[in-house]
């Protein structure tokens, strides 16, 4: 279900990211704001959960929704005739830095939508031009394509066996980002490692170095507890991350795609000052005509949007390769009686891992946003059966020496209007992973 480059009649092909600014800036959709960056204002706000469907006749390889291969091939015939004649714009990069995770990944798009081509631009590792490239992984995004016989005439049709994934009707960006992530997610598991929706970091200690994996649905606050400073911490990476059988772990972007509602310079200073520079791209901040920008605003969304370089972010690793995971945190957004934190054996640890509860966030749209969720490993875009993700975990835990602790992000002892409960705030959160690398906590 792939397409041929010389299909296309007007393909633009792996232009730079100042090139795509220039066009970004001419777009009608978008917004020039005080940091003179661009803001996108999309039609679709949130990933499309309900939309999103695996193209097989074999129902028994997932837990996620399907479609039969004959209406997979239906939606890319459609597509297919829409391209052919359109303005397009392709670009190519390797999702993951190392070779053992590294897969050549290309975005094709229409060009009226270059702002979603740059921000994948800014997350895939640099593919050299001089170099034959051959893509495994291929999405291709037709925003202004609608598709009867679908909830808002929207589909994301994912080709596991094709490593493909077609999407219409939506111009969120996450639907790139996360098309190809989702075949990540397949494919590192056949190498025998598992993809974990996690951020990363490395806090110096007075006893070594300790690497912390970040478990968390998105908005629960991995990316803020992975960009928090302590003791002169390293970020290495915000959204995925490879678990290998011999304890390394990969990143897989050399950038982050951050919610920016309620960023507060004071609270996360160092996410704050990369979403403020002139490199970034911005999805549904709300922004007045003066370009003035307000992060608390809801006039387009709360799950506004950010993508930054993590070279914009001080003493971020540049090199996304751990040689040894420590510390394994599961990010629980709660409002009971969960603690602030809480140590885990192993097997509570693959059993938590598949409960995988949490409260859902904008990012999820308004299906999950306030909702009590079961979301397996936290991590909704594993394509396979979910025991596999359980399974796995439990395995790689009996091979690695590594602890594992849930973290509460939310409250203890009730929502705010009860009398006694308590926020656990940001600084709070950043004290716990302080204390686990140095341990300090009994």
């Amino acid at each position: 279900m792939t397409i041929e480059l010389n299909f296309f009649q007007n393909l633009i092909m792996n232009p730079g990211l100042d090139e795509l600014r220039k066009i970004t800036f001419n777009q009608k959709n978008v917004i020039i704001t005080e940091f003179k960056n661009p803001n996108a204002i999309t039609k679709a706000k949130a990933r499309s959960a309900k939309n999103t469907f695996i193209v097989t006749d074999d129902t028994s390889i997932t837990d996620t929704q399907t479609i039969p291969v004959e209406e997979g091939m239906r939606i890319a015939k459609i597509q297919d005739e829409f391209v052919k004649n359109r303005e397009m714009i392709s670009i190519n990069g390797y999702i993951g830095f190392d070779d053992t995770v590294k897969v050549p990944a290309q975005l094709i798009i229409q060009k009226e939508y270059a702002n979603v081509a740059a921000m994948q631009k800014s997350l895939y590792f640099e593919a050299d031009d001089s170099i034959d490239f051959t893509p495994l992984f291929q999405i291709i995004m037709t925003p202004d394509l609608e598709i009867d016989g679908y909830n808002n005439n929207r589909v994301i049709a994912v080709y596991l066996d094709k490593w493909t994934t077609r999407v219409l009707n939506s111009d969120y960006f996450g639907e790139s980002k996360k098309g190809g992530l989702r075949m990540w997610n397949k494919y590192i598991y056949e190498k025998g490692g598992l993809a974990l929706h996690a951020g990363c970091k490395i806090v110096p200690t007075a006893s070594g170095e300790k690497s912390f994996l970040i478990i968390g649905l998105s908005g629960t606050g991995k990316t803020t507890t992975t960009f928090t400073d302590q003791n002169g911490s390293q970020p290495v990476q915000d959204d995925f991350v490879a678990l290998m059988p011999d304890g390394k772990a990969y990143g897989t972007e050399r950038g982050c795609f951050a919610k920016t509602f309620g960023l507060d310079k004071k609270n996360e200073p160092i996410i704050y000052n990369a979403v403020t520079k002139p490199t970034s791209f911005l999805e549904n901040v709300t922004v007045d005509e003066n370009g003035k920008v307000d992060f608390y605003g809801k006039v387009h969304s709360e799950n506004g949007r950010a993508v930054f370089l993590m070279s914009d972010i001080p003493n971020a690793k540049t090199v996304p390769v751990i040689e040894k995971a420590d510390f394994l945190l599961i990010l629980n957004k709660n409002e009971n009686i969960i603690p602030a934190v809480a140590k885990l054996n192993k097997f509570q640890a693959a059993a938590y891992f598949m409960l995988g509860e949490t409260t859902g966030t904008s990012a999820g749209g308004k299906d999950e946003e306030g909702k009590f969720l079961r979301i397996p490993g936290t991590n909704p875009f594993f394509p396979l059966r979910q025991g596999f993700e359980g399974n796995r975990l439990k395995e790689l835990l009996e091979k690695i020496p590594m602890e594992v602790y849930i973290m509460n992000t939310g409250r203890v002892g009730g929502k705010e209007d009860v009398e006694g409960s308590l926020k656990v705030k940001i600084r709070h959160s950043s004290d716990i992973v302080k204390g686990i690398a140095e341990r300090s906590i009994k």
